[in-house]
């Protein structure tokens, strides 16, 4: 029986379509660049806050209408879930979706238990993905919602939590793997600290470092090709969290020697909460090698926390699709809606309505970043602006072929640098509103 029997499948039918059931951007098969539209954007639909949440704030129990879920945390509830999750999927239209252990299946009396559970539950994720085509973009395991993590996790001052942390982290990599899973996130959600005086920062830096060595090395060991992923947030659960930018995790990773293992899943509603635009930080991975995978949803200026909401910003998905595209577009990763409708928007068919926008927004964004591209306009502003380093000085003091000292003879015998030149930002904003 459906549980969204009004829905047959979400057809493309133009810009000029008005049918609020329908993609007006998103065609799955057109070409752009090169490549699908299905190829490049990699829709994901995330299990935590399409089926999860019950649309609760901390002023307020739950709206949500969700009629073919009991309430209950029995298994037999969690199965009948993910049924329903694949067939909101499929008919939506997405290749890919993406669980933390905990949304998928119930938590039991103890770790065995809880084991056998998310078994039980993947065995029909199995059978919907065979069923449907839908992939899994990654796992992840929750390691922050029960109060064994109140103190962190792989960060904890606790062994016992932390060791915990690494059984629900091995278990959550096999159900990935058998679940053919395209990489796996970690999201420190309570890594990080509420007050320095009470926290031994180093320690827990190198714990949450040897856990992450421990995964890479457990993964290789069971034959998981997946690529590993961080995901940076800077506060929220905690005042500060050690993955708080794309910066800070790179760093991270530089120091105790696991760049080659993890790449970063940035979010926009993340990027925003430190402080950076999302193409801030979309280039700091980008340059270092290190973009993989993106979240795709956006915050409330107004408010200050992760608000979660469904992106509609066509500037804004445009500057993420041409920094993707500038940097060979999604791989192994994929754009994420880690997006929750709103607690008014509490009707089953609102789900619908919610990723039929981000999806078109996303669409939109790609063509018009790829026209950008196409065009080179911007490109060549660019690379007139470093004009200086293509040859001459420039370009000796990028082949190292100059010190201070030699620099300090040219100065004084040149008296004077060569004048600058307008770096014509107003121009170059008035060129993209062209493209929008």
């Amino acid at each position: 029986m459906s549980s969204f029997p009004e829905i047959k499948s979400i057809p493309y039918e133009g810009p000029d379509s008005k049918n609020p059931l329908a993609f007006r951007h998103y065609d799955a098969s057109e070409l752009v660049a090169g490549r699908t539209m299905k190829d490049h954007l990699r829709f994901s639909v995330v299990y935590w806050h399409t089926f999860r949440n019950p649309l609760s704030d901390p002023f307020g129990a739950g709206t949500a209408m969700r009629p073919w879920d009991d309430g209950s945390e029995s298994v037999e509830n969690a199965c009948k879930r993910a049924r329903v999750a694949f067939e909101f999927i499929e008919k939506l239209g997405a290749p890919f979706y993406a669980f933390h252990d905990r949304d998928v299946a119930p938590e039991g009396n103890s770790l065995a238990e809880t084991n056998r559970n998310l078994d039980a539950v993947a065995k029909v994720l199995k059978e919907e993905q065979e069923r449907t085509g839908i992939q899994l973009l990654w796992g992840t395991a929750n390691l922050f919602s029960h109060p064994r993590y109140m103190h962190g996790a792989a960060t904890s001052c606790n062994a016992d939590a932390y060791a915990f942390a690494a059984a629900q982290v091995k278990k959550a990599l096999e159900v990935t793997l058998e679940l053919g899973g395209h990489g796996y996130v970690f999201w420190g959600g309570r890594e990080g600290y509420q007050n320095l005086w009470n926290t031994d920062m180093k320690r827990e830096l190198d714990n949450l470092a040897r856990f992450l060595h421990m995964a890479v090395d457990y993964a290789r060991k069971i034959g998981f090709e997946g690529q590993f992923y961080i995901e940076p947030k800077p506060k929220e659960p905690t005042k500060h969290q050690y993955d708080s930018d794309a910066a800070a995790c790179l760093n991270f990773l530089r120091q105790y020697d696991l760049m080659d293992h993890l790449k970063l899943n940035i979010e926009t509603n993340h990027v925003t909460l430190a402080g950076h635009t999302m193409q801030h930080d979309l280039e700091v991975a980008g340059s270092a090698n290190a973009l993989g995978s993106i979240d795709a949803n956006t915050g409330d200026a107004l408010l200050g926390w992760d608000t979660d909401q469904f992106p509609t910003n066509i500037y804004l998905a445009s500057t993420v699709m041409y920094t993707l595209l500038k940097y060979g577009g999604l791989t192994t990763g994929g754009m994420n809606f880690d997006a929750k409708v709103r607690r008014e928007s509490f009707e089953p068919l609102d789900l619908f309505y919610a990723h039929i926008g981000g999806m078109d927004t996303f669409a939109h964004g790609l063509k018009i970043a790829a026209a950008m591209h196409a065009d080179g306009r911007l490109e060549t502003m660019l690379q007139e602006r470093y004009r200086s380093w293509n040859g001459g000085l420039g370009e000796a003091i990028e082949n190292n072929q100059h010190d201070f000292a030699s620099l300090e003879k040219r100065m004084l015998e040149q008296g004077d640098i060569t004048p600058n030149q307008s770096g014509r930002q107003e121009l170059i904003e008035n060129l993209i509103n062209q493209y929008l």
